[in-house]
């Protein structure tokens, strides 16, 4: 379950324990729903045990508007060892700030 939550001038989303296929859609959804121009947003990967290529895909695009659409920054934070593996492997480590 996403939870969304705005301090000290930034928005963290909590992901929850799996980002995919089934809730890849309504993580967008709510994801969207909160930005802004000059949007501080950080995905908080504290509970994440499973991210599929659609999960990824939100992640990417997220991306891309915040930083070229809203003027914004975007991190990803505290991600396990085997989650940071395959953002390695996809390319992500080399695109976007990503904290263990």
């Amino acid at each position: 379950m996403t939870q969304i939550i705005k301090e000290e001038g930034k928005t963290i989303v909590k992901t929850g324990e799996r980002v995919d296929t089934l809730n890849a859609a309504q993580f967008e959804r709510e994801v969207e729903a909160v930005l802004e121009p000059g949007i501080d947003l950080e995905f908080d990967c504290t509970d994440l045990q499973y991210i599929s290529s659609s999960g990824l895909r939100v992640i990417q695009e997220m991306m891309r508007i915040v930083t070229r659409k809203l003027n914004g920054q975007i991190k990803v934070t505290h991600v396990s060892a085997p989650i940071f593996k395959i953002f390695h492997m996809t390319g992500f480590t080399r695109i976007i700030t990503i904290e263990k």
